[in-house]
């Protein structure tokens, strides 16, 4: 099943983004830092998240970008290649990481690590990655200087700063390897990135594209550990925007009524009463963008959409949704024992869907 749609701009209100520690920049420390934040710099502020690791499925950094979007300019910070060492992964930065991030407002400091420590655990791995701070600081300064839009920016960045990036990333891995005497990936994979992404945006591009798509099909018939599906239809979602971007998703779920199709992001907790709140708001985010699709097309039918967000536990009993009535989502919480703070944190949850357009379903699944 292939879903395709258009955004043509945005238009979302976060009703769960977390209160931000301030920080001033006099103090900054990138690596000490949370993982969101709100950096000061004389009358400037900043909403900053950063990334772990340039893969989108690590870490939840859709989790940690949605913190920030309630601020008006707002920064995240992504490594552009992620080595753990020859016995674990490497991870490259693809494009449509920067052309969603551009789509939501966001600046982006492509940056690298420069210093590691051995993992005591696992041969030939290696841990507590450090970004190199000063290098952070002087970025963020030029943003605040940049008049022109994250857009503007972000290709900017690409165009000339990737390749610098890349070679530093790559004399950084040859000396945390020597000097830890571990052994990393060969580092003709960074030549072959860096050579086939070659000096022209376009290129990346496809190149990131191609990726996506072999990644998206690989998707499509594969159950994540994490989902809990009531039905093991998947679809592949590819979303173009006025920016020019293209973004290559998988439904976990869709249903259809009539000539709606219901684009479902499921997440399921085995263990807990519900999937946790880094999940939820991790979900949040593809909500953001299928909640804004425009020209719907499945297998190049025309539909309109509803974006659905489905949170499931077999501790659950019954079902609610974010359509129905509030005394029936009183009673349904209150009979399945959520905590006060889970409570709370539904209710605002719930409020969000129906402001944003999108429904939030909660019930029973293995």
């Amino acid at each position: 099943m292939d879903i395709k749609g258009k955004i043509t701009g945005i238009k979302y209100k976060s009703l769960l983004a977390e209160d931000l520690q301030v920080i001033d920049i006099e103090n900054f420390n990138i690596n000490n830092a949370s993982s969101y934040f709100i950096l000061k710099d004389g009358n400037n502020s900043f909403a900053v998240s950063k990334w772990l690791s340039p893969k989108r499925s690590r870490s939840y950094p859709y989790e940690r970008v949605y913190n920030t979007l309630n601020v008006s300019k707002k920064i995240t910070i992504i490594p552009i290649i992620k080595d753990e060492g020859a016995n674990g992964d490497r991870d490259f930065l693809q494009w449509d990481t920067i052309s969603l991030m551009s789509l939501l407002d966001v600046f982006v400091i492509l940056t690298y690590y420069n210093k590691a420590t051995r993992n005591q655990k696992y041969k030939n791995k290696i841990t507590d990655f450090e970004f190199n701070n000063k290098d952070i600081i002087s970025k963020i300064k030029e943003i605040k200087q940049y008049h022109s839009s994250a857009l503007h920016w972000n290709l900017n960045e690409l165009k000339k700063n990737f390749h610098r990036i890349i070679d530093k990333s790559k004399e950084a891995y040859s000396r945390i390897e020597k000097e830890l005497g571990v052994k990393l990936h060969s580092q003709r994979g960074i030549d072959n990135f860096k050579n086939r992404i070659g000096k022209n945006v376009e290129k990346f591009m496809q190149f990131s594209r191609e990726k996506a798509k072999k990644a998206q099909s690989r998707e499509i018939v594969t159950t994540q550990p994490k989902e809990s599906l009531s039905t093991l239809t998947k679809a592949k979602v590819t979303i173009t925007n006025y920016l020019g971007g293209q973004y290559f998703f998988t439904a976990d779920e869709i249903s259809f009524d009539k000539n709606i199709v219901y684009i479902i992001e499921a997440k399921h907790s085995k263990d807990a009463i519900s999937p946790s709140i880094n999940d939820i708001k991790d979900g949040l985010l593809k909500m953001i963008l299928y909640s804004n699709l425009s020209e719907v097309l499945v297998n190049g039918k025309k539909m309109k959409s509803t974006a659905v967000l489905k949170l499931t536990s077999p501790k659950i009993s019954g079902e609610i949704s974010s359509e129905v009535p509030v005394w029936k989502r009183a009673d349904f919480l209150l009979f399945n024992k959520f905590s006060q703070n889970k409570i709370r944190f539904i209710d605002i949850l719930l409020d969000e869907a129906k402001e944003n357009g999108f429904v939030v379903k909660i019930g029973y699944s293995k």
